[in-house]
């Protein structure tokens, strides 16, 4: 199975993202907003369960903490992905490292860039149109963090909740 690992800002922060997402993200009804930690991997349920464990350890050890969404940026000339960039933060890639390592799949293909992606797979024409118009709005939000999910695909491509992970909570 396809397992992930991600941040979903709250509700009223997803909203806010999604009135751009809507119209130009293909991935729009697949997932939520969301900070990816760990990219797309392959495990089987005993492996699985020992990330399981792992991500319980890393939560325990985590204190909430705020992220900051304040600028449209793009993955150009690589992709046409426009996303909101979340200001790096010590937190932030604590956590991202964290997932790179012991026995988590070494499946990291690019440096690590915090980020919320609007709009991706777009020609060159309309990513030009929407990069333009987006680079215009004033976009502040703030948010804070308190845990992760543990996510796993589903057949028709769409992504769901295996489990969540809440930063200072004592698991067993």
């Amino acid at each position: 199975m396809k397992y992930g690992i991600a941040i979903f800002p709250s509700k009223p922060v997803q909203d806010e993202i999604n009135s751009y997402r809507k119209r130009y993200d293909p991935h729009y009804a697949l997932i939520p907003p969301h900070l990816t930690l760990k990219e797309a991997f392959e495990a089987d349920d005993d492996t699985i369960y020992e990330l399981i464990t792992e991500l319980k350890h890393i939560a325990n050890e985590q204190e909430p903490f705020t992220i900051n969404i304040n600028k449209v940026s793009t993955f150009a000339p690589v992709t046409n992905t426009i996303y909101l960039k979340v200001e790096p933060i010590q937190e932030l890639d604590d956590l991202f490292d964290k997932m790179q390592t012991g026995k988590f799949p070494k499946n990291m293909e690019y440096n690590f860039v915090p980020h919320i992606t609007i709009a991706q797979k777009l020609s060159h024409d309309e990513y030009s149109d929407v990069f333009g118009s987006m680079q215009m709005k004033d976009i502040k939000l703030q948010d804070t963090v308190d845990r992760f999910q543990l996510l796993y695909q589903l057949e028709n491509g769409s992504w769901t909740v295996y489990d969540s992970f809440v930063f200072g909570k004592e698991y067993v």
